[in-house]
């Protein structure tokens, strides 16, 4: 009966352990054999949960309240006058036993209890982490687009005059290579070798160049004399590439897919050619 209302307490008070201790204390008295002369402690840490009235004497039984695996406190039952000695004392062996299982039992709840609160707090800690984190990575995206801005408004103002001026005096044969960098300077505008990059996170820094060439429609020998390789060189690098981009053994165009690009997920199939 004893066990049976420790168990009806916790269903009662759930996770609030002073209510729960101080319940279970005032049920042991009526468990042993002399109730009209009992009293009951339970002890954990720096906490009492003690029966009304209670006094402590001579005649006393009681057992360590093992949490966690140390000991946290005690359970005690007194006797306030003398009774007949027994197996213990004036105690029954059989109330020795069923101490015991109190104070075991009472571990356990606490050990349980304790753990929910403290996954609760972790919980908690990490929802507060995690909506703190959201504001720094928003923080982080508007300081991004401002950078963004900033750039391009120097590219546009201050580099692009500079490279049309270029332009107007460079030979034929360096013509490729300002008309080059004029468009990757506006791919710093439009981010899409960021946008590749992150994308394909397997493609080398070469094969990304080569990915911007292709784009823009340079051939084969043309990507191969402005890089200083061979055209075969340009050819297994162009097979690597859709071979990473998922267009192995697929009838597409390599040129129309990275102009497509980025595709909002799309699969390669819906830029297929007819």
């Amino acid at each position: 009966n004893c066990l049976y209302c420790i168990a009806k307490a916790v269903d009662r008070h759930g996770d609030a352990l002073d209510k729960l201790l101080q319940e279970i204390a005032d049920g042991l008295p009526g468990s042993w054999q002399y109730p009209e002369i009992s009293c009951a402690r339970i002890v954990v840490g720096d906490r009492e949960y003690a029966t009304s009235g209670f006094q402590s004497s001579q005649w006393r039984q009681a057992q360590e309240l093992v949490v966690s695996g140390n000991v946290s406190g005690l359970v005690e039952v007194y006797y306030l006058a003398e009774m007949p000695v027994l197996d213990e004392g004036p105690f029954l062996s059989e109330e020795r036993l069923l101490i015991n299982a109190v104070a075991e039992r009472c571990g356990k709840i606490i050990e349980r209890i304790r753990a929910r609160q403290q996954l609760q707090a972790e919980r908690t800690a990490l929802a507060e982490a995690n909506a703190a984190l959201r504001q720094v990575m928003a923080r982080i995206q508007d300081e991004k687009l401002e950078i963004g801005k900033a750039v391009q408004s120097n590219v546009e103002k201050i580099i692009m005059p500079i490279v049309d001026a270029i332009a107007g005096f460079a030979s034929p044969e360096l013509r490729g290579y300002v008309d080059l960098l004029r468009d990757n300077l506006e791919d710093i505008v439009s981010l899409f070798v960021d946008k590749l990059t992150r994308a394909f996170a397997s493609l080398t820094p070469a094969e990304t160049r080569i990915c911007d060439m292709i784009r823009r429609g340079l051939t084969t020998k043309e990507i191969a004399r402005l890089q200083t390789i061979s055209s075969t060189t340009v050819r297994h690098h162009r097979e690597r590439i859709r071979k990473k981009l998922g267009l192995s053994n697929q009838k597409i165009n390599l040129t129309t897919y990275l102009n497509t690009f980025p595709h909002d997920q799309a699969s390669p199939a819906q830029v297929r050619l007819g």
